[in-house]
């Protein structure tokens, strides 16, 4: 059975950026399982996956515009560190949840100095080239859940 929309897959995979140092890694875990054509892997990676087959075996490089996009400078923003009240140590690299005008937005703390901390909304690798070397161990036909909720089921999952 080949990957294809409303497939499920599960792959090993190793993540690496353009200097070749690992970013993530299935090895040693089980397969990551996916539904094809639902929007649950970047867009670079799963139109490469298309067609494969159990046993494929592939390296994929996948540009940032294809993975998480260019950085977009207005996700980088400068404030007053008061912004941040009840939080008495604010450290580079801190997560925080920013209210906005829609859903709140993800940000990591880039920088601090006495009167200001800036921090980012762009996803922590946007703006980089990824590459992929990936194995198909299985592809399956979907249960009804699976399709009904655009993902795959499995442990800890609360459908």
């Amino acid at each position: 059975m080949q990957i294809s929309d409303n497939k499920v897959a599960l792959i090993h995979y190793t993540l690496t950026n353009a200097e070749g140092e690992v970013l993530d890694s299935s090895d040693g875990a089980e397969p990551l399982s996916y539904l094809h054509g639902h929007g649950n892997l970047i867009p670079g990676l799963e139109k490469e996956l298309l067609g494969k087959q159990q046993g494929d075996a592939l390296e994929v490089s996948v540009e940032a515009a294809d993975a998480y996009g260019p950085v977009v400078a207005e996700m980088i923003q400068t404030v007053p560190r008061d912004a941040f009240d009840g939080v008495d140590d604010i450290d580079v690299g801190m997560r925080f949840e920013a209210s906005t005008a829609g859903d709140p937005v993800s940000v990591i703390v880039t920088a601090i100095d006495a009167e200001n901390v800036t921090v980012d909304g762009n996803h922590p690798l946007a703006g980089q080239a990824l590459n992929f070397k990936v194995e198909v161990m299985q592809v399956r036909e979907p249960n009804e859940d699976e399709l009904a909720h655009g993902h795959v089921h499995g442990a800890g999952c609360n459908h």
